[in-house]
């Protein structure tokens, strides 16, 4: 009684906080930067979000850094996990009927949604990140259907390493080219607003790090699982 008391109490004093903070803020002014990219952002790059323009061309040395932490803290959790390599000592447990199911009616569907998600990223609200996570998201469900199912590392290896050294191709043309690294206006034709082939060099920037992200998580979910596989086994 006395927990749910207190936990009441919190939640009325978090919402008269934010009340008040919402009630009685003011909108912030912008800076020059800014107020460039917001005045600038669609124009210069054709993307019908001003999100996209500032994560892949504004920012978009920022964003290679994102995914070189994630391909890191893959590469982290591999070696920390390298003691479950190899077959487990005992088959896994089956999965039901409904999974197995749900899975080859489900899998081919999340495939083409993630890469559907990373291709119009310079359209709607989704991007690289969204995409790969949502490719992941179907391996995870095939793994779970098909527990020793082997998956391709040496192609993941592959597709992460060249999708990786596309994106930074891309930079080092744009700094060639503009002498901004990542640089969208003048490296390609920016195409016509809101069509699929517009936006410059954005959707392929989207679609390397689509393919990046859903490979390393691929490979991350099948480390983790055989490593649950190998102690389930002793």
């Amino acid at each position: 009684m006395i927990g749910r008391v207190v936990t009441v109490a919190v939640l009325v004093g978090l919402a008269v906080v934010s009340w008040q903070i919402v009630a009685g803020g003011t909108p912030a002014e912008l800076g020059d930067v800014s107020r460039h990219y917001v005045e600038r952002g669609v124009i210069e790059n054709r993307a019908s979000t001003l999100v996209t323009s500032v994560v892949v061309n504004y920012r978009g040395l920022d964003t290679l850094g994102e995914v070189a932490v994630l391909f890191l803290s893959v590469s982290g959790v591999a070696f920390v996990l390298r003691r479950f390599h190899g077959e487990p000592s005992a088959p896994p447990t089956p999965s039901s009927e409904i999974v197995r199911t749900g899975a080859r009616l489900l899998v081919g569907p999340m495939l083409l949604f993630g890469i559907y998600i990373f291709v119009h990223g310079h359209l709607t609200p989704g991007g690289g990140f969204q995409g790969g996570a949502v490719i992941a998201s179907a391996v995870l469900l095939l793994l779970l259907a098909e527990r020793d199912r082997p998956l391709p590392h040496a192609f993941l290896s592959w597709l992460e390493s060249t999708s990786g050294a596309g994106f930074v191709i891309v930079g080092l043309v744009g700094l060639a080219v503009v002498g901004s690294f990542l640089a969208n206006r003048g490296v390609a034709g920016l195409g016509e607003w809101n069509r699929l082939f517009s936006a410059g060099v954005i959707p392929i920037v989207y679609t390397l790090t689509g393919l990046k992200v859903g490979s390393e998580l691929a490979t991350l979910l099948d480390i983790m699982m055989r490593g649950e596989r190998k102690e389930g086994g002793r």
